[in-house]
């Protein structure tokens, strides 16, 4: 089955993000609960746990990556689990966008280089200027032709989250992305990644056992325990 366009009957669009008892977990065996949660276009939220509860777990379910045992998942109103494999891949690669503690940039490449990737990895056409753009945005267009190497730790940082935003993801999932940066640092990812996804009217949704960023968000969900 192929990812179909879906508008809601007053000709809105659907939420970016809605979750209702998702049990996640891998080959038949649950790790994680997630009750409910609803982040809308240009929203932020949190998914809080402790390390190891499974909130990695439940990301990658909402991304059609690990099992979804049982309960329900729409990525802008499509359900990833009810796609074939080559479609989920597809709508995978040009809805969600993802940003990880580690950044995972290619070494040899430039940062510029690096946010290209996500558009090779998808088969999409890759657009340099709206690369660009992106990076100048988030403060590092001096940095586009260091090689990752080179790159701070923030400077890295920031080439992840231009790759996670490049093809316009209408959700992007980030898995604890400041767990280990000073109080300074924290802030300042929190708000790059709040403010960038409220700009390209994408969702944004942290995973994460760090409790500075609970006052910078409104939405927050728990992780569970399956029964």
């Amino acid at each position: 089955m192929e990812a179909q366009a879906n508008i809601n009957a007053d000709g809105s669009e659907p939420c970016a993000l809605a979750v209702d008892g998702l049990v996640a977990g891998y080959a038949g065996r649950p790790v994680a609960r997630l009750d409910r949660l609803r982040i809308g276009n240009g929203e932020a939220g949190l998914l809080l746990g402790p390390s190891g509860s499974g909130k990695t777990t439940l990301l990658l379910a909402m991304a059609g990556l690990a099992e979804r045992i049982s309960g329900n998942v729409l990525v802008a109103g499509v359900a990833p689990y009810s796609l074939s494999r080559h479609a989920l891949d597809r709508f995978r690669g040009q809805t969600i966008g993802f940003v990880f503690q580690n950044v995972h940039l290619v070494a040899g490449l430039t940062l510029l280089q690096n946010v290209l990737l996500a558009a090779f990895a998808t088969g999409v056409r890759q657009d340099p200027a709206r690369a660009r753009e992106l990076i100048e945005r988030l403060g590092v267009g001096a940095a586009a032709d260091q090689r990752a190497e080179k790159l701070s730790r923030g400077q890295a940082q920031r080439a992840a989250i231009a790759r996670a935003l490049l093809l316009r993801p209408r959700l992007i999932l980030a898995d604890e992305p400041t767990s280990s940066l000073d109080d300074t640092a924290c802030a300042a990812v929190a708000e790059v990644l709040r403010r960038s996804a409220h700009e390209e009217g994408a969702a944004l949704l942290i995973a994460t056992h760090d409790h500075r960023l609970r006052p910078h968000f409104s939405t927050i969900a728990t992780v569970g325990t399956p029964t």
